[in-house]
C-alpha cells in the first residue's frame, strides 16, 4: 500500500498527462500562456462564468453541479490526467459548473481563447482533448447514475477510489463538511456511510483526514460505477503511465 510520505517536487507542466503527451512543438505553443496557480483545500477556482481552463499539477478537483435549492452534487473528479473547463472547447464561452479543490496542490491556468485557437489547428492537442472529453463524459454519466441509484456508502467508496487513483499516498486531507458537499448528502448520511466503511476495516475517517486502510475491501464494497469510470480513464492513458505521473507529485 502507498504511504503518505512523499517528496516535494517543483511544479512542472510535464506532470499533467495531457500537456506531457503533446508533441514538443505544440506544447511550446502553450507554455508561454500557462500561469502556475497554487490551490488550497476547498477553494472554488472555476465558478460558473469562468473563461479559463486549468491543467492540474498535483491538485485534485471535484466538479460540482449546483442545484435549484442552493445545494450541489459531484459530477466528476479531475486530477493530473486531464483538465478543468470542458465547456470552453465544446462551443461554450464560459464554465457551466464549479470546480472545488478537494486535493491541494497546483494547476496551470490557461485562457480558454488560447486553448480554442490551438484546438482549431487540428493537431495532436485536438485528438487528446477529444479523447479526454469522452472519458470525462463517461465519468459524468456514470456518476449521475450512481448518485441516483446507489446508497451513500457505495457513492463514498467510488469517490474515495477515484480520488486515491489521483494521489501519491493513501491519505486524504479532507473535512467531513467538504465530503458531504461534494457527495451532495447531509452530515448524518455521510457519518453513517463512513462509520460502515470504518467498521468493515476499509478506512479511518478522523477530523480533517481520511486514511485508506484496505483498498481491496473498498473495491469490493464499491458499486460497478468505479470500474466503468476507471476503464474509460485507462483507455485514455495506460495505467503504468498514469502511475508514473502520479508518483512524481
Amino acid at each position: 500500500m502507498r504511504t503518505s510520505s512523499t517528496t516535494s517536487v517543483a511544479p512542472d507542466p510535464m506532470h499533467n498527462s495531457l500537456l506531457a503527451a503533446l508533441p514538443a512543438t505544440e506544447r511550446e505553443q502553450l507554455l508561454p500562456h500557462l500561469e502556475l496557480v497554487p490551490l488550497t483545500l476547498g477553494q472554488n477556482v472555476h465558478a460558473a462564468g469562468d473563461t479559463n481552463v486549468f491543467f492540474p499539477d498535483g491538485a485534485i478537483f471535484a466538479l460540482l453541479h449546483a442545484t435549484d435549492d442552493g445545494g450541489s452534487v459531484e459530477i466528476s473528479v479531475v486530477g493530473n490526467e486531464g483538465l478543468v473547463g470542458i465547456a470552453l472547447w465544446m462551443g461554450g464561452t464560459a464554465a457551466l459548473n464549479q470546480a472545488v479543490v478537494q486535493g491541494p496542490g497546483h494547476a496551470w491556468r490557461l485562457d480558454g481563447k488560447v486553448l480554442r485557437e490551438e484546438f482549431g489547428h487540428e493537431g495532436e492537442l485536438q485528438q487528446l482533448v477529444l479523447r479526454y472529453s469522452q472519458a470525462l463524459l463517461v465519468q459524468m454519466t456514470q456518476t449521475a447514475a450512481c448518485n441516483w441509484h446507489h446508497p451513500v456508502y457505495q457513492r463514498l467508496c467510488r469517490w474515495l477510489l477515484l480520488t486515491l487513483d489521483r494521489l501519491p499516498s493513501n491519505q486524504l486531507v479532507m473535512t467531513q463538511e467538504l465530503v458531504a458537499t461534494i457527495l451532495g448528502v447531509g452530515a448524518d448520511e455521510l457519518a453513517e456511510a463512513a462509520s460502515k466503511l470504518q467498521r468493515l476495516g476499509a478506512i479511518t475517517f478522523t477530523r480533517g483526514q481520511i486514511t485508506i486502510l484496505n483498498r481491496p475491501q473498498l473495491e469490493r464494497l464499491a458499486c460497478e460505477c468505479y470500474a466503468v469510470v476507471k476503464g474509460a480513464s485507462d483507455r485514455l492513458f495506460p495505467p503504468a503511465r498514469q502511475f508514473m505521473l502520479r508518483s512524481i507529485i
